[in-house]
């Protein structure tokens, strides 16, 4: 499971029949610091609710692909969940 920032949302005018109402954002990978790690990820959000400036917890792989309703799109990461209050962890 990884951590990543909402930047914003993702506007499909095409969709593969099994991501037909599934809410896709843009996520931008973060550390244990919260500061951005890597590339920012298209991430499937099929009912988390997630939106712009939520922190997330993520999955990639085959467990992606479970994040969806019929547990067989073609998704290479998908949001697991709402980090509500993240560990205010300050190098010393």
């Amino acid at each position: 499971m990884h951590l990543g920032k909402v930047i914003g949302t993702v506007v499909a005018s095409q969709k593969t029949e099994t991501l037909k109402g599934v809410k896709l954002l843009l996520v931008q990978p973060i550390n244990d610091l919260l500061q951005p790690k890597g590339e920012p990820q298209v991430m499937v959000d099929s009912n988390m609710q997630a939106g712009p400036g939520s922190i997330v917890s993520w999955v990639s792989g085959r467990e992606a692909m479970h994040t969806c309703p019929h547990n067989d799109g073609p998704v290479d990461a998908g949001i697991v969940g709402i980090v509500d209050e993240p560990l205010n962890r300050e190098t010393p």
